[in-house]
């Protein structure tokens, strides 16, 4: 049976980045009422969107916790970590897609990372995702 070592390191990396990020995000709206970075906050059924994201994020973690310490098999894993990265990219690419052309006009020295908040975190669910799918491909395989 593989260990698929490499992957349980990676995916709890990058969710952990997630988490801190949206986390940052979502305690900066919480506690201070205004958006982190001085950019705009969009919102989600009322919500802002960075506190779902968080959700997102952490729930991509706490799979990835599961994966380190072998509580489910791969191939479970693969799939939870498939869909619920899925659900990120769906979910974030509605707030990032309408924040391109603010990029493009405003350019990357506008932004605190060089990209806004919402194509940030797009990017971690879309990186995620891709490695969910290599990672699902091989799990099924064994």
């Amino acid at each position: 049976m593989k260990t698929y070592k490499n992957f349980k390191y990676f995916f709890l990396i990058i969710t952990s980045m997630g988490v801190l990020f949206s986390g940052y995000m979502s305690s900066v709206k919480l506690f201070s009422k205004t958006c982190a970075f001085g950019e705009t906050c969009p919102l989600f059924l009322g919500m802002p969107a960075c506190y779902i994201g968080f959700i997102l994020f952490l729930s991509l973690f706490l799979v990835s916790l599961l994966f380190i310490l072998n509580k489910r098999s791969p191939q479970i894993i693969s799939k939870k970590l498939l869909f619920i990265s899925f659900l990120g990219v769906i979910y974030s690419l509605n707030f990032a897609v309408p924040e391109l052309p603010k990029l493009f006009q405003d350019g990357p020295s506008a932004y605190f990372f060089g990209l806004p908040t919402c194509v940030m975190g797009s990017l971690f669910f879309v990186i995620i995702f891709i490695a969910s799918i290599i990672f699902y491909t091989k799990a099924r395989k064994t």
